[in-house]
C-alpha cells in the first residue's frame, strides 16, 4: 500500500439489511441491520458467541446469508480484492517474510516488477523493516500479526475487517497493531475490528456496534455510547456484567 494512497471507497458504504444466518438449528445472526461508512474505525464488542465473527465473515462475502441482504457500494456484488480480511490466528507461508507478502501480492494480481517496491513500503508501514529475508514462522507472535496485516493490505483494500487481531498478544505488540491501524485509518481505508478489549474499543473505535445473541443491542458513536449507553444491556456491558 503506497504511503500516499487514499484508498477509494469503491465498495462502501457496506449495507447489511436483515440478515440472518441459521446454522443447526440456530441463528447466529438474527436480523441485524448495520452499515458501515467511510470514516473513522467501527468497534465491534459483545461477549463469545455473539456473531462478531459470523458477521465479519458474512460481511466480506465469506459467508452466505439465510436470508436477508448485503450489499457493496449499492451493488450486491463487489470485487473482492477492495475488502481484506484478517483472522484472529493468520497462518504464516512457509516462506520469507519478503515471500509471505509476494505471495499476497501475486494473489492480488499486481505486476511482479512492482513487487519489491510495495514489500519494501508494506514493511515500512507495519514496523518489520530488515525482517524482509527472516523466515516468517520464527517471527514472534506480534510480529507475525503485523505480518500478517502488511499481506492483507497488499491487496490495497477500500475495506479492512480485523477479527480479534490482538487477542492473544501483550500490551506492546497490542500497541503496535493499534497504531497501525490508526495510521491505515487515517490513509482512507474503513477499518471494521472485533474486539474484547473495551479499551481497545474506546481507543480505536469511531464508532461502535454492541452484538449479543447475533442480534445488534446497540449502534452508536464511541463517546456517548461508553459515557451514556442507550440500553441496559450496553450499560451491564461496559460495567463488566455478563450478558445472558
Amino acid at each position: 500500500m503506497r504511503p500516499d494512497l487514499r484508498a477509494p471507497a469503491t465498495c462502501l458504504p457496506v449495507v447489511i439489511a436483515d440478515a440472518r444466518i441459521v446454522a443447526g438449528g440456530r441463528a447466529i445472526l438474527d436480523g441485524v441491520s448495520l452499515s458501515f461508512a467511510a470514516g473513522a474505525p467501527t468497534a465491534l464488542i459483545g461477549p463469545n458467541g455473539a456473531g462478531k465473527t459470523t458477521l465479519l465473515r458474512a460481511a466480506m462475502g465469506l459467508l452466505p446469508l439465510t436470508s436477508g441482504r448485503i450489499t457493496w457500494g449499492g451493488l450486491d456484488t463487489a470485487p473482492p480484492e477492495r475488502r481484506a480480511i484478517l483472522f484472529q490466528r493468520p497462518v504464516m507461508l512457509r516462506r520469507s517474510v519478503a515471500g509471505n507478502i509476494a505471495y499476497a501480492l501475486g494473489a492480488a494480481g499486481v505486476p511482479r516488477s512492482q513487487h519489491a517496491a510495495r514489500i519494501d513500503e508494506l514493511l515500512e508501514l507495519v514496523g518489520l523493516d530488515g525482517f524482509a529475508e527472516q523466515p516468517a514462522r520464527r517471527l514472534s507472535g506480534g510480529e507475525q500479526q503485523r505480518l500478517a496485516l502488511a499481506r492483507a493490505l497488499a491487496r490495497d483494500p477500500a475495506l479492512l475487517f480485523l477479527d480479534e487481531p490482538t487477542a492473544s498478544l501483550d500490551p506492546a505488540a497490542t500497541k503496535s497493531i493499534e497504531d497501525i491501524v490508526r495510521d491505515v485509518a487515517a490513509r482512507g481505508v474503513k477499518v471494521v475490528i472485533s474486539t474484547h478489549d473495551l479499551g481497545q474499543a474506546r481507543r480505536l473505535g469511531g464508532h461502535v456496534v454492541l452484538l449479543n445473541r447475533g442480534r445488534v443491542v446497540e449502534d452508536s458513536r464511541a463517546e456517548p455510547f461508553f459515557v451514556k449507553p442507550a440500553t441496559e444491556e450496553a450499560r451491564r456491558f461496559i460495567a463488566g456484567e455478563l450478558l445472558v
